[in-house]
């Protein structure tokens, strides 16, 4: 193609752009109500927390509920227990003194690649409309906390939930009003691709299993 063809067909492009800028057509359903939220509303009644449950099990997460921190190191000094994990891995200062409280093994440093790596992080926020985990690199102490497990366990007050993404990024704005964590990662659900011949294949590129605990502290 010639330089003058490629200009030609660049202006009429162009051209074409600005005429439907100039002849605005009309709106295809005046009647639709673009106020109406997209997402459908869940019934508040239940609590943010129990609708957080039900969509985070959807999502095939694994929810435990803990009336209080103690509840939570016993419950996973059992987990550890019956999966024969190796020490957990994490990186965030809060979780490594509350391990440390509960004589529950632990260690700053990936292990090997040979070996399953269990990564423990805390929350920043939880949406209960999707069952999304919202985790950053402030509060899990480094980017590879997030990235790196295979199976990740999460710990977080049922205070974290809210109802929508818009709400935890308002919250976060406000948590962080100078400068938002250079990372933020939205978790719902372990990992998953159906990019092999269309089939469901969950822990693909990521966390084969997720854990939630969340703390009561209303």
């Amino acid at each position: 193609m010639s330089n003058m063809e490629e200009t030609t067909s660049r202006e009429q492009i162009l051209t074409k752009i600005r005429n439907a800028l100039i002849d605005k057509s009309d709106m295809p359903y005046p009647e639709a109500d673009l106020s109406r939220p997209v997402m459908h509303q869940p019934d508040l009644e239940q609590g943010l927390e129990v609708i957080f449950a039900q969509e985070l099990i959807k999502t095939k997460g694994n929810f435990i509920y803990c009336e209080n921190e103690i509840q939570f190191i016993e419950y996973l000094k059992t987990l550890i227990s019956e999966k024969e994990w190796t020490p957990i891995w994490t990186q965030s200062r809060k979780i490594q003194q509350l391990l440390g409280a509960g004589e529950i093994n632990f260690t700053t440093e990936p292990v090997e690649k040979s070996v399953l790596l269990v990564g423990l992080s805390p929350a920043e926020k939880l949406i209960a409309q999707t069952g999304t985990i919202v985790l950053s690199d402030l509060t899990t102490g480094s980017r590879s906390a997030i990235a790196l497990p295979d199976i990740q366990l999460v710990m977080a007050y049922a205070s974290q939930v809210v109802l929508s993404l818009k709400d935890a990024l308002r919250d976060l704005k406000l948590a962080y009003p100078d400068r938002l964590p250079t990372q933020l990662t939205f978790v719902t659900g372990p990992s998953r691709t159906a990019d092999i011949e269309k089939t469901l294949v969950i822990g693909a590129h990521g966390p084969k299993s997720l854990y939630l605990f969340l703390i009561d502290d209303i």
